[in-house]
């Protein structure tokens, strides 16, 4: 995984004149004790292998453990699962509907993940945990070819940690698949600039570049190509050299990317002519440039979630950008510039969006994390020490908080949902103070990479129990409530509706689409093209539920009082503060 260092020419040297004298003491060696002992390399190769199967372990194991939540999760796992049922790998469907908002990278492999492991929440959180998986394995990779074994190894263990990467690959969003992709032009491009000597080695590495931004284009549409674009251009602008845009191999590497990210735009239009101007028009230019999508922000909405999404190597933001004393050659100073570039661009271009959401500014954390890797080089264990503080006191504060976890409740979010996620924050502060102590003691031992391994380990199990303990709030966003008692209830072929209202995890948990009813949304483009397939009021419900002799509908609440006051037959089968579900009478 990890590049070991090589030896130093005098080094080979000295053990190429001692050749004789080694050989003959190593013949009088004992087997016994030839097997006793390992050489440094081995020992590491095996601690890295151990570390690595303990990561996997933990990213893994906890997937299935939660219901999905609405809106991402039902309606990426409900699109997946639809193209796995249907076989039409082009033209993607949510609830029966055309559903263009976003590219088919995602729908794809999580189709792929129901028909190979079954139907599951597990499977349908695949494809995020493995590519933030994957996305920490190159970061790892990257960052030992650039500065050395060990800053791979912290890097990979910083990455793995940082809140905000392990927060959204273990849920089922777009961002991780996107991130993945775009580390993955972001690393090979800083390989490429290290293999400068080596024209065919780096010509491989621009190729893979641009491959990725073909796979990032598919995940997420445009902004899979405007980020690295921009950060191309602005480094060049930065250095005040072109040499960076020039070795980009423009004409095969356009060759590669259209050829991997073209094919599948081409036959969606084809089989669906309204698919371009919505995809790119309303989807890529008024998301960014208007409101139109109402997730505005202020100018500093990333600020808090990117000093808490670091967690818990926030304190080093100040170290990063710094030039590195340890910068004896010129393509590591450039690493630094690109990096640099890369983590501006993405905030800043997320920032001035006119539509924002948490997850935007996801694929700057790897790069974070290899300028954190790159500046460790030259902290002091007795400095690194004191930045243990800052996340010790989060953990230790939300400690405190979660004891007051009651005086958060709410009739939308009653306490009995609050004390498992309170009593995991606690579980999780213990085990992180547990190890950032034993990263104190080691940094005291001037052991920087197992005190960083120590806190990272302690913050990425702190934060996973945390994650596991999610799935009492996350009842409140989920079918799985309800589904058991209204499955029980249908009939083959007995229509089911959903009134004023629309739960993302309901077709997916029920196994069969709902017809909406007044209801628009996201769907507002496959009503338009599909009427027949909705009913546009309540009104007309009122007059189709009459008329069946068995139905069932989700409901919004309000809208189930007038009906109960208008005496339309209903019984009720569940009811919270946000839904009803009843059956026809």
């Amino acid at each position: 995984m990890f590049p070991a260092t090589r030896l130093s020419t005098s080094r080979k040297s000295a053990l190429a004149g001692n050749g004789t004298a080694s050989a003959a003491a190593d013949s009088r060696l004992t087997r016994s004790r030839a097997a006793s002992v390992a050489s440094p390399v081995a020992v590491g190769t095996l601690a890295l292998a151990l570390m690595l199967v303990a990561l996997a372990v933990l990213w893994f194991a906890g997937l299935g453990s939660r219901s999905l939540i609405s809106p991402d999760e039902g309606r990426y796992a409900s699109i997946a699962l639809e193209m796995a049922r249907s076989g039409d790998w082009i033209t993607p469907r949510l609830n029966g509907l055309l559903y263009f908002e976003k590219p088919v990278m995602q729908y794809w492999l999580g189709a792929l993940a129901f028909l190979s492991f079954g139907v599951s929440e597990f499977s349908a959180r695949l494809w995020p945990a493995l590519s933030g998986f994957l996305t920490l394995l190159m970061v790892g990779f990257t960052g030992a070819r650039l500065w050395g074994r060990e800053s791979g190894i912290r890097a990979l263990a910083i990455a793995a940690s940082m809140t905000w990467v392990v927060g959204n690959s273990h849920f089922l969003t777009l961002d991780a698949g996107l991130t993945f992709f775009l580390t993955l032009a972001l690393c090979a491009v800083l390989l490429a600039e290290g293999a400068t000597s080596d024209p065919t080695v780096r010509r491989r590495w621009i190729w893979l570049a641009w491959a990725a931004m073909a796979g990032a284009v598919l995940s997420k549409g445009l902004v899979g190509v405007v980020i690295p674009a921009g950060v191309l251009f602005l480094t060049s602008l930065w250095r005040r050299d072109a040499t960076l845009v020039r070795g980009m191999h423009w004409v095969s590497g356009l060759l590669i990317f259209f050829a991997l990210a073209t094919p599948w735009f081409v036959m969606v239009s084809m089989r669906n002519p309204i698919f371009a101007q919505f995809f790119f028009v309303h989807e890529h230019f008024a998301r960014y440039l208007t409101t139109v999508h109402q997730r505005q922000g202020a100018w500093w909405y990333y600020v808090p979630l990117l000093l808490g999404g670091m967690l818990p190597w926030t304190s080093a933001l100040p170290w990063l950008a710094q030039r590195s004393g340890a910068d004896s050659e010129r393509a590591d100073d450039r690493s630094r510039d690109l990096l640099v570039v890369w983590c501006a661009f993405v905030f800043l271009f997320f920032s001035a969006s006119g539509s924002k959401l948490p997850s935007y500014i996801l694929p700057m954390f790897p790069a974070l994390a290899l300028l954190a890797a790159r500046a460790l080089r030259d902290v002091q264990p007795s400095t690194l020490r004191w930045h243990l503080l800052l996340p010790t006191l989060a953990w230790v504060a939300a400690f405190v908080i979660s004891t007051k976890a009651s005086r958060l409740a709410s009739p939308a979010t009653p306490a009995e949902v609050l004390a498992p996620m309170a009593e995991a924050v606690r579980v999780g502060a213990v085990i992180f103070v547990a190890c950032a102590g034993l990263g104190w003691f080691s940094l005291s031992r001037q052991k920087v990479t197992t005190a960083i391994l120590s806190v990272a380990f302690g913050h990425l199990i702190a934060t996973t129990v945390v994650l596991q303990s999610h799935d009492a709030y996350g009842q409140l966003k989920s079918a799985t409530p309800f589904v058991s008692a209204l499955r029980s209830e249908l009939r083959p072929g007995t229509p089911v509706f959903s009134v004023a209202a629309y739960d993302q995890t309901l077709p997916f948990y029920l196994g069969r689409d709902v017809t909406l009813v007044a209801y628009m949304d996201e769907f507002a483009l496959g009503e338009v093209q599909e009427p027949d397939k909705w009913i546009k009021t309540v009104d007309e419900f009122v007059t189709r539920w009459q008329s069946l002799p068995q139905a069932a509908a989700y409901i919004n609440p309000a809208i189930w009082t007038e009906l109960h006051q208008r005496g339309v037959p209903m019984r009720v089968i569940y009811q919270d503060w946000r839904r009803v579900v009843v059956m026809r009478k």
